[in-house]
């Protein structure tokens, strides 16, 4: 079920070549420098711009906010850690779903597919796109906030011209996605360095404990917002495959990126406390455009214009990664085969792009973006939980197993005592948005049950599998290559 494609990351569109026999073969191309941009740009997007909010607001004071800043990132790096001797012992495409398929079989690994694609994946895309919307409409609506029918209908096109951007032409989305990562750490490096001036000149009232919350349950929420704005730092691990020497890159690439992205985050959060006091934070729905009004005077639009292109390549970003999922998925069977085809024009993964596009407009119908986020947040940490837990499994059942990098039991087993805390203590603290995200998760149940475990199905069950999957090749004009890649 399986198709060799042309890849679309946005550091690898050009490391696929025609293979003997006709087909598309992927070829590791993928150079250190390349998978630090792919983890950088992964996971800076959208999540510094609107996560202080959320972060201040479950802390309470300007000190506590930036110590859950500083222990996300050093949670981030000790998960890549741990996922960088995952990588180097299971080389598969899929990252996580493939170390847990390997460890625990494909019911598990099948629960990890569908949160990543049902909820992850698409659910990222639409607050993305939703902060998009919001720093592009802010300078309109100086007095008030956006109308959220303006700001989701602003979301949705946004979203559906980069579909259509991906559908056409991968080179077209590559380009796309270098121009404006250039333009978001230009607007991090302007933000950075302003607050870097503010402090020479003293400006250091907001620095403190004061009003700090110490409910477990409201540090725990904290951590959600900071752990969102560092999700992507496993992405490099879903095209392994293309990167050059990975067992001496794959580390290298991850203590390089997820150490700068810290350091970066920080320093942006001090700067804007520089300026703006703790209300002003909680009250504002886009802090940069408020810290750039603030001081930057008649060129206070430049920051909300950066912060847009940067959530506009964001939202690229996650179309270009998501059909390698699918892909990875559909060779273990477990996805069906419309979604590991090609565009036999263009050489793009239609069906897939569309896909993810489809899902994350239904998302945007819930215009509450930290709702969104604390749904992201469950799901994630809890399927990455499960693939850290792979490590220590894999030790006591496969002990003979090829490790070209071994971490020491301390990182995984703190890894997942951390897990544990930030997905179970939330369901006290917030159950509604997590009652939600257990729902979702759950319904992969009956979708494993009847689709994959089931395997004598009705004549009748095929024939409309064949024929709408007919359909839609012709619709779409795909077809799956002639010699399945080997994953």
């Amino acid at each position: 079920m399986g198709v060799k494609r042309k890849e679309d990351g946005a550091a690898v569109a050009e490391d696929v070549a025609p293979a003997k026999d006709d087909g598309i073969q992927l070829k590791p191309k993928m150079s250190l420098l390349n998978g630090v941009t792919v983890i950088v740009g992964s996971i800076i997007g959208s999540g510094i711009f609107i996560s202080p909010t959320g972060v201040l607001e479950n802390t309470g004071s300007v000190n506590a906010s930036l110590i859950v800043w500083v222990l996300s990132g050093v949670f981030s790096m000790v998960g890549a850690y741990c996922y960088a001797e995952l990588g180097c012992m299971i080389s598969k495409s899929g990252a996580d779903y493939a170390y847990i398929m390997e460890t625990f079989g494909p019911f598990i690994a099948f629960m990890r597919l569908w949160v990543e694609c049902m909820i992850v994946r698409p659910c990222s895309q639409a607050i993305v796109a939703l902060t998009f919307s919001l720093y592009v409409l802010k300078p309109i609506y100086t007095d008030c906030d956006p109308p959220e029918e303006s700001t989701r209908l602003l979301a949705a096109c946004c979203i559906v011209l980069l579909t259509f951007i991906n559908c056409w032409d991968v080179k077209w989305a590559t380009r796309v996605q270098d121009i404006f990562t250039y333009a978001k750490l230009l607007a991090l490096m302007v933000i950075i360095t302003t607050g870097v001036y503010q402090l020479y000149a003293g400006h250091t009232e907001h620095f403190t404990f004061v009003n700090t919350k110490t409910e477990v349950t409201s540090i725990a929420l904290s951590f959600y917002s900071g752990l969102f704005a560092y999700n992507g730092w496993n992405y490099l691990n879903f095209v392994i495959e293309e990167l050059k020497d990975p067992i001496r890159n794959l580390p290298r690439a991850i203590a390089i990126s997820c150490i700068l992205v810290t350091v970066v985050y920080v320093f942006t959060n001090i700067a804007f406390y520089t300026t703006l006091s703790p209300q002003e934070v909680l009250t504002s729905e886009a802090v940069a455009v408020t810290f750039a009004e603030r001081l930057y005077g008649p060129m206070a639009w430049t920051i909300p214009v950066f912060v847009a292109l940067s959530t506009f390549g964001a939202v690229n970003g996650i179309l270009l990664t998501s059909s390698r999922l699918f892909y990875a998925g559909a060779i273990e069977g477990q996805m069906p085969q419309i979604l590991t085809m090609i565009q036999i024009n263009r050489l793009t993964p239609t069906p897939a792009v569309i896909c993810i596009c489809l899902l994350s407009l239904i998302y945007l119908q819930i215009s509450n973006i930290y709702a969104l986020i604390n749904y992201v947040g469950f799901a994630t940490w809890l399927s990455i939980g499960v693939s850290v837990l792979c490590i220590p499994w894999l030790r006591f059942t496969q002990p003979d197993l090829k490790r070209p990098i071994k971490v020491n039991m301390f990182f995984p087993v703190v890894y997942i005592a951390a897990t544990l805390f930030v997905t179970i203590i939330p369901i006290i603290a917030s159950p509604v948005e997590t009652g939600y995200g257990c729902l979702m998760i759950l319904t992969s149940i009956p979708v494993y049950g009847v689709f994959i475990f089931w395997k004598n199905k009705p004549m009748i069950f095929h024939k409309i599998v064949g024929c709408l999957t007919r359909y839609l090749q012709i619709l779409l004009m795909v077809t799956t290559s002639k010699s399945p890649a080997k994953v």
